[in-house]
């Protein structure tokens, strides 16, 4: 069966890419048409602030990226969107930039959604391993805290790439942990808001179901929000 197979065609949902210049924007838009779900592209702050359903993307360095969005007259229109609690799902540096802080090439403010800081992998070699730097590749993740009704088995891999990543400060909404030289949080989860340092898009079977469920609020009906 093709992947474009997997799940039928919805009519019922519509996701909202934002477009700030510095995300794979058309591989995720491919990514959730596959999973049976209209996307659309927009860079619109009125569009951004109404979305039904909104991802943010991101590829690139923490300061460019949120000079862009701010740049954009973007992050109003996003802390609005977040402050309605609607389904929003963020990828990557999607996921940093909601923090407080980040200190890739010196410290830049972030949206603050999340509290909590992103830092850079500092790992020394262990036991002959020498851990190359940015974490790159498929790694396992396991549940975390805010992991229920996630639908992701313990071990299953998703594909990395990140040189930094988020220390939030109430471990209650980490969702899922990954381990490359030390334990650290792939994901967060706090209502209908999840954010993950791993590209869906790019995971192949489970990164395009869990865009799916993301997609058609299927991550949201076994009562499993955490509470803000």
């Amino acid at each position: 069966m093709m992947a474009a197979d997997i799940f039928p065609k919805r009519a019922d949902s519509m996701i909202t890419i934002v477009d700030y210049q510095m995300g794979n924007l058309r591989s995720v838009q491919k990514a959730v048409e596959r999973a049976g779900v209209e996307a659309k592209i927009s860079s619109d702050p009125h569009e951004i602030a109404s979305a039904e359903r909104l991802i943010l993307p991101g590829v690139g360095a923490f300061g460019d990226a949120i000079s862009e969005i701010r740049n954009r007259d973007l992050e109003q229109p996003l802390l609005d969107f977040l402050a309605a609690d609607k389904p929003f799902l963020g990828i990557c540096l999607g996921l940093q930039l909601l923090l407080e802080r980040s200190f890739e090439h010196g410290e830049h403010r972030g949206l603050g959604v999340i509290p909590g800081e992103v830092a850079r992998f500092e790992l020394p070699p262990s036991e002959g391993q020498v851990w190359k730097i940015p974490h790159m590749g498929w790694n396992a993740v396991h549940p975390g805290p805010a992991g229920a009704g996630l639908g992701i088995r313990p071990g299953t891999h998703f594909y990395f790439v990140h040189s930094y990543y988020v220390r939030p400060e109430d471990p209650q909404c980490v969702a899922l942990t990954c381990d490359y030289g030390g334990p650290f949080c792939a994901a967060v989860r706090r209502g209908n808001l999840l954010a993950t340092q791993f590209h869906p898009e790019k995971s192949q079977r489970d990164g395009l179901s869990l865009i799916e469920r993301f997609a058609t609020g299927r991550l949201l009906q076994a009562g499993e929000s955490v509470s803000q």
